[in-house]
């Protein structure tokens, strides 16, 4: 059996490298996108921003005391949705079997094409610069953790291949947060061990991982020793529809909190008749003014997808919190979906 070959393409700095493409002036300069108010947080930034320590999700306000002279830009999403059509269009020009993971990144199976893929990584590079002007990293290996890992090993403009010969050692230097699966928490416990490294991580048993992480735990020590069952899907499942805004002030009155899940009912009602979905589950997110996040969900015995069905049971998962502070952040999810029937009617 042919040994799979998974390509991770993930274009660098994005948001930020459209904004500096369609405006060069900006070339060279720390340009930070996501948000122009104190309240917002930042959805991407340049390579230059990163010097000094800017990066992604963290508030505008934080951005602002590293990089006092960063240049803020709102984002321009439907500008970023234009240029990605453009990428993923170069891509299914190689293959059609791609699983977008967002507007800029996404994995490629390249298992069963006859060209070297270095050579398919190239013409990609070549071709997204030629027809957008912006640079894209790419990983190759042979599964999609360590493509994806490949991919981020020299940002940005990069290409790296992993073989099955490297590994596991090409692992161990790294820090347990490069490893697919491991949030901030899970190394927040390994690091309570004394576990830091890949390195570290590769001595401990299957049994202590399980005990760790539950039958996760199998996953994590398969994953460092190059093993990662995953299959590159075509088509993937929505799994939630929400919609969520950080308010422009702190808020506590929940009257006023309601008139921002109506709005979100109405757009969510929207997408779901619009993928002719209906769905169970009811989720409000919420952050405080010390910037903690909160979710409570509510699961119904019932479909629904009306903007009424929705903020009224919204409404009573709302009724039921406590604020003990105010609220920075508000949000609203839907999803356990399934297709609704349609009827076929009768000519006559």
């Amino acid at each position: 059996m042919k040994e799979k070959i998974i390509m991770h393409v993930d274009m660098d700095a994005f948001f930020a490298s459209v904004e500096i493409v369609d405006n060069p002036k900006l070339r060279g300069k720390a340009v930070i996108v996501g948000g122009v108010s104190e309240r917002g947080v930042v959805a991407t930034c340049s390579y230059e921003a990163r010097k000094f320590g800017v990066r992604s999700a963290m508030p505008v306000y934080k951005a602002k005391e590293l990089c006092p002279e960063g240049i803020f830009l709102p984002g321009r999403f439907e500008r970023y949705r234009e240029v990605s059509k453009k990428i993923f269009d170069i891509l299914h020009e190689v293959t059609d079997k791609i699983e977008p993971m967002s507007l800029d990144e996404g994995y490629l199976d390249l298992t069963q094409l006859a060209e070297e893929p270095l050579k398919i990584a190239a013409y990609i590079k070549n071709e997204i610069y030629k027809k957008t002007g912006l640079t894209i990293s790419v990983g190759i290996s042979y599964n999609m953790f360590l493509a994806k890992l490949a991919s981020d090993w020299n940002k940005p403009n990069g290409i790296k291949l992993i073989t099955k010969e490297m590994v596991p050692y090409i692992l161990f230097p790294l820090s347990i947060d490069k490893v697919y699966g491991l949030g901030k928490k899970s190394c927040r416990r390994l690091n309570n061990i004394g576990i830091y490294t890949v390195k570290d991580l590769y001595g401990l048993s299957k049994e202590l991982l399980v005990e760790f992480f539950g039958k996760f735990g199998v996953e994590i020590y398969e994953r460092i020793r190059g093993i990662d069952k995953r299959e590159v899907k075509t088509s993937r499942e929505r799994k939630s529809i929400g919609k969520e805004t950080t308010l422009s002030n702190d808020i506590i009155d929940k009257e006023e909190l309601k008139l921002y899940l109506k709005s979100f009912s109405k757009e969510i009602a929207n997408i779901m008749h619009s993928k002719n979905l209906t769905g169970k589950n009811i989720n409000i997110k919420y952050k405080t003014s010390s910037f903690v996040n909160h979710t409570k969900s509510k699961t119904l015995s019932y479909y629904i997808n009306t903007e009424e069905q929705i903020f009224k049971e919204a409404v009573s998962i709302l009724n039921e919190l406590e604020f003990s502070e105010t609220i920075r952040l508000i949000g609203l999810s839907v999803s356990s979906f399934k297709k609704e029937k349609l009827e076929q009617l009768s000519m006559f």
